[in-house]
């Protein structure tokens, strides 16, 4: 955190710590980071092939994956908050107040939130996802008021302060964690959800790169529910 504040200025961090902390907590050796893969630019390059840290929106990461996946084994790390504590910083003297734990936490399953952007790659033999499941400070900054009402706040900076557990996927049978085997034969969208503990909105996206991963089949109606059950594929993992 100290090298990428001297190097960037506490005014630019931006999303720059949790970025470069795990590229270091991943890859201590620097000479192997930011390394030119053709017209690409890879966070980190070693024995085991190109590792990307993906801290925002997996949407960017498309074409770049598209090609580096032509090249080696890709590794796309994903950090997630499991665990939020709040900071808020005085947009006149600077102060940061103490941090305060967030009701929000992000499950595996939330991933697919973004996986969804990338699910044509997930079944690629060069592809491989670490979700590294971490407990982050986040720094907020209110923005101007306007009229008299407030405008909300921006993101500042996220600092991970522990790792709480790192989930390797590494084919496409190992998306079946997210088909619990407390989940009935037939099964709905709902029921999905519920047991990854995650919204129905997720859970709608989950069941679509576990289909297209095959892991889950439609195979019938309840009314206008629609039902779906594990192939034998993912029963025989």
């Amino acid at each position: 955190m100290g090298i990428e504040r001297e190097r960037n200025g506490i005014g630019t961090l931006g999303e720059k710590t949790l970025h470069a902390v795990l590229k270091r907590y991943i890859e201590p050796d620097a000479d192997n980071h930011e390394v030119r893969i053709g017209r690409y630019v890879a966070d980190i390059v070693g024995e085991d092939g190109i590792i990307e840290i993906q801290t925002g929106s997996f949407t960017p990461l498309r074409p770049k994956l598209e090609t580096l996946l032509d090249y080696t084994a890709v590794t796309v790390v994903y950090p997630m908050a499991a665990v939020k504590l709040l900071s808020w910083i005085d947009p006149e003297t600077g102060e940061v107040t103490a941090p305060r734990r967030s009701p929000k936490r992000m499950k595996p399953c939330d991933a697919f939130f973004e996986l969804i952007k990338i699910k044509y790659t997930l079944d690629n033999p060069n592809f491989r996802l670490k979700l590294i499941m971490l407990e982050l400070h986040e720094q907020r900054l209110p923005e101007p008021k306007h009229g008299g009402h407030s405008r909300g706040s921006k993101r500042v900076d996220r600092i991970p302060t522990r790792i709480i557990d790192e989930i390797d996927l590494n084919c496409p049978q190992d998306y079946t964690m997210f088909i619990p085997v407390e989940l009935p034969e037939r099964f709905t969208i709902t029921e999905l959800a519920k047991a990854n503990g995650v919204s129905y909105k997720c859970g709608q996206r989950a069941l679509r790169v576990l289909e297209y991963l095959e892991l889950v089949q439609q195979c019938g109606n309840n009314g206008r529910t629609k039902l779906f059950r594990r192939t034998e594929w993912s029963k025989y993992k």
